[in-house]
C-alpha cells in the first residue's frame, strides 16, 4: 500500500473510531477498568456528607475544627491489545472482512485507554509472535498502532494462542487490561490462560462471519484453507459434510466461552454483519 492511501486509511479509521471513544467508550471503560488503587490526595475541611472514617483526627486537633483526608482513584492503566492476523482474519462474506472489524475494534479501544491517559501496547501474532509494540501514551502512538494493524504482512498464515499467551506471561510484569481480538479457530490454550489472567484482565473478543458458523449447500466447491494454503474440492451437498463441519466449528467455539469462562476472564462474541459497538457497550455494562 502507497503511503498515500495508508494515511488516507489510517486517517478514516482514526475519525470513526475515535468519535466511538469520545462520545461513548471512553466513560463505559473508565468505568468498567479501575485503577491500582487509591491514593492520598489532599486533606480538606469537613463538609456535611463527609463519610466520618476519613476524618483526619491529627489535622483536627490542630486546627480545632474537623479536617478528612481525599483520595483519588491511582488511574494510570496499561492496555495491551493482542491481535490475531492469521490467514484466517482475511474472511468475510458481508461486504466486511473479518480483519476490517478487528481493526476497528483495535482502534477504538486503544483511542478509549488514551481518553483516560493509559498507556497501550500492541501484540500482532499468528503461530508466532509477529509484532511486538510496547506500552506508551498518546495519539502518534496509537496511529502508529493502527498503521501496523492496517499494513503488516505476517510470517505465516497459522495461529497459535497459546504461544500469544506465553509472550504476554513473559513480558508484562504489571497487570494489564488485555483484549484479545481473534475468531479463536484454535486450541489447547486453556493452561497458559489460567495463568495469564492470574495477573490480567483478559477479554477475549471473538470476531466472526455468519458463513463460518453455517456451511450453505452450493453442490461441490473448490474450499481454500486461509491458514495452511491447502486446496481441496467440498461436496456441501452432502448433509453429513455439512453436519461435521458444523460440529467441528462448534467444538471449537465451546472451548473458547468454557476456557475463558473457566478462567474467569471476559467474553464478547461480535458477527461481522452486527454492531460491535453495541456488544462492547453491553459487555462493559455487564461489568
Amino acid at each position: 500500500m502507497e503511503t498515500k492511501d495508508l494515511l488516507k486509511k489510517v486517517r478514516k479509521i482514526e475519525i470513526k473510531t475515535r468519535r466511538l471513544s469520545d462520545h461513548i467508550f471512553s466513560g463505559e471503560y473508565h468505568t468498567s477498568f479501575k485503577g491500582r488503587g487509591m491514593t492520598f490526595s489532599e486533606v480538606r475541611p469537613y463538609q456535611y456528607g463527609d463519610d466520618i472514617r476519613s476524618i483526619d483526627w491529627n489535622v483536627t486537633a490542630r486546627y480545632n475544627e474537623a479536617h478528612v483526608k481525599v483520595f483519588e482513584e491511582e488511574r494510570e492503566l496499561t492496555m495491551i491489545l493482542m491481535v490475531d492476523i492469521s490467514g484466517s482474519e482475511s474472511f468475510g462474506t458481508r461486504n466486511q472482512f473479518k480483519k476490517d472489524i478487528v481493526i476497528e475494534i483495535a482502534a477504538t479501544m486503544a483511542f478509549s485507554a488514551t481518553q483516560n491517559n493509559d498507556k497501550i501496547g500492541l501484540i500482532l501474532f499468528s503461530d508466532q509472535i509477529e509484532l511486538y509494540i510496547p506500552p506508551k501514551k498518546g495519539r502518534s502512538h496509537v496511529l502508529r498502532i493502527i498503521r501496523e494493524l492496517i499494513e503488516f504482512e505476517p510470517q505465516s498464515n497459522k495461529t497459535d494462542i497459546a504461544q500469544a499467551l506465553k509472550f504476554l506471561s513473559s513480558t508484562q510484569k504489571k497487570k494489564a487490561i488485555v483484549f484479545m481480538i481473534s475468531d479463536f479457530m484454535s486450541d489447547e490454550y486453556e493452561q497458559t490462560l489460567k495463568i495469564a489472567s492470574k495477573k490480567h484482565d483478559i477479554t477475549g473478543i471473538r470476531v466472526y462471519d455468519i458463513r463460518e458458523e453455517i456451511m450453505p449447500n452450493i453442490g461441490m466447491v473448490s474450499m481454500l484453507d486461509a491458514e495452511t494454503g491447502a486446496v481441496q474440492w467440498i461436496n456441501t451437498g452432502s448433509k453429513s459434510v455439512r453436519l461435521n463441519y458444523e460440529k467441528h466449528y462448534q467444538n471449537k467455539i465451546n472451548y473458547f466461552k468454557e476456557t475463558f469462562s473457566k478462567s474467569g476472564s471476559g467474553v464478547v462474541n461480535t458477527r461481522v454483519d452486527e454492531s460491535y459497538v453495541t456488544k462492547l457497550l453491553g459487555y462493559f455494562k455487564s461489568r
